[in-house]
């Protein structure tokens, strides 16, 4: 199990801290918490709202810059400490960073108290579309069906449950026996299915005018306002700021390549955005509908798409399942977080730290479900409860986050995430000084843009 404070050798063994049983396992596992639903769902529509292939290339940009060297960061903290995020920041950088860990905690705890309802709305959405339910209709009438779904007092609660409760068994699991045999599985079978998806949507007749408005950059429409939303997204696509890939690099072995892995996952993460873009705006442009229609694409918008094809039905379950998948990668990531805090901190068995992981998310995800349905009046600020979490980790908690790991890497723990990046001066690393003045300079201050930017305009 994971690193405890034993006293005999029989409990040193038996807490010894697991490791990836393979590079190919992390690099999986590491996707996984990556790519998300912000990948397929939100994605394509600020593709459609910020210029097409301009947002696109400025997306690229922040990711093979900011994105891939907060990530390398977080993994050599995490590698360097062994441990949770909690420890991992005090044992790299003094007692006094603790907190930037606690943060990383906490915050997967808000995140997953309101991603399990929307996991649980994939599920919804899948076993509807098996049996009809959801086929066909306007936009209209389908935005009435996810109305009542999302609105509905019980129905969301119970596929909340289930998502959890698949997150929990495999985290309970382990390691090397739960976690990455699960993404071993599920996420290639994600890229096939989203292959499969977009070889149907880019032979739709009327596609090619989707394709043409993906690759054609419309530098006029770009502003201060897209250069902000293609930072975030590239921020925030990469799990960056809650601790998920301390956590998962504090299992790494000592002897992996750190920035190869790190390029892997940036490369599969924007590889599952790219492709959703080509799956979702040839396909709405086939079929006229607004290419900025915002998060209503994936609920309202597809299944007016898939109703109106060839295999409709097939092709659209193929969707949700997919979507489901890049869901239950991400929670995974998410559950563990917390889990190995206080399995170390607290030397609690795996399963009793899942457990009660999952017990104070499924609490918090009750008002989350329910502020869209029967407690639609009640806001605070002027938000619902789930509205209110989601902004407050994206506009505050993964921003702060976020800064935390830059400045730790780029001024207090240097030398020591310098080490693990050069597997102690081992492998050759010629843009090292450019790492050192992203994480000094220039990362604080775009990620300080993300979060005071909307103050501003």
């Amino acid at each position: 199990m994971l690193i405890g404070a034993p006293a005999t050798d029989r409990e040193k063994n038996k807490m010894q801290r697991e490791q990836w049983g393979s590079r190919f396992g992390f690099i999986m596992a590491a996707a996984g918490s990556a790519v998300g639903l912000g990948n397929v769902w939100k994605f394509p529509y600020l593709v459609g709202e910020n210029g097409g292939s301009a947002f696109l290339i400025i997306y690229i940009a922040f990711m093979a810059t900011i994105g891939i060297g907060l990530m390398m960061a977080e993994i050599g903290i995490g590698r360097y400490s062994q441990m949770n995020p909690v420890g991992a920041f005090r044992k790299i950088a003094g007692r006094g960073w603790s907190w930037a860990g606690m943060l990383g905690v906490i915050t997967a705890i808000i995140i997953m108290s309101y991603y399990s309802v929307v996991g649980g709305w994939t599920i919804a959405y899948f076993i509807d579309t098996l049996s009809g339910a959801v086929v066909g209709g306007t936009p209209d009438e389908l935005g009435s069906k996810f109305g009542a779904l999302v609105g509905d007092t019980t129905r969301p609660i119970i596929y909340d449950v289930i998502f959890l409760g698949l997150t929990l068994a495999v985290v309970i699991a382990g390691v090397s026996s739960g976690i990455e045999k699960a993404v071993k599985v599920l996420m290639p079978l994600l890229f096939i299915m989203l292959i499969v998806l977009v070889a149907r949507s880019v032979t739709l007749e009327g596609a090619s005018a989707g394709i043409d408005f993906l690759l054609s950059p419309k530098w006029d429409e770009v502003g201060m306002g897209t250069i902000s939303a293609a930072l975030g997204q590239s921020f925030f696509s990469l799990s960056l700021g809650m601790g998920a890939l301390v956590t998962y690099g504090s299992y790494l072995n000592k002897n992996d390549n750190i920035r190869s892995s790190a390029s892997w996952v940036c490369f599969l993460d924007t590889a599952v955005a790219v492709l959703a873009g080509f799956l979702v705006m040839p396909a709405v442009f086939a079929f006229g509908f607004n290419p900025g229609a915002g998060p209503g694409l994936t609920f309202i918008t597809l299944p007016a798409v898939f109703s109106g094809m060839w295999g409709g039905q097939l092709f659209q379950a193929f969707f949700f399942f997919m979507l489901f998948v890049a869901a239950i990668t991400s929670s995974i990531s998410l559950v563990a977080i917390p889990v190995s805090y206080l399995s170390e901190q607290f030397h609690m068995s795996r399963v009793k730290a899942t457990l009660l992981v999952g017990a104070i998310v499924f609490v918090v995800s009750i008002p989350c479900s329910l502020s869209l349905g029967i407690w639609s009046d009640y806001t605070l600020f002027g938000y619902g409860v789930l509205d209110l979490l989601s902004n407050t980790v994206d506009w505050y908690l993964l921003p702060i986050g976020g800064i935390a790991v830059a400045v730790c890497a780029g001024w207090f723990a240097y030398d020591k995430i310098a080490a693990e990046l050069t597997n102690h001066g081992e492998l050759p690393f010629p843009l090292l000084g450019a790492w050192k003045f992203i994480m000094r300079i220039v990362a604080p201050i775009a990620i300080t843009w993300v979060l005071v930017g909307p103050f501003l305009t």
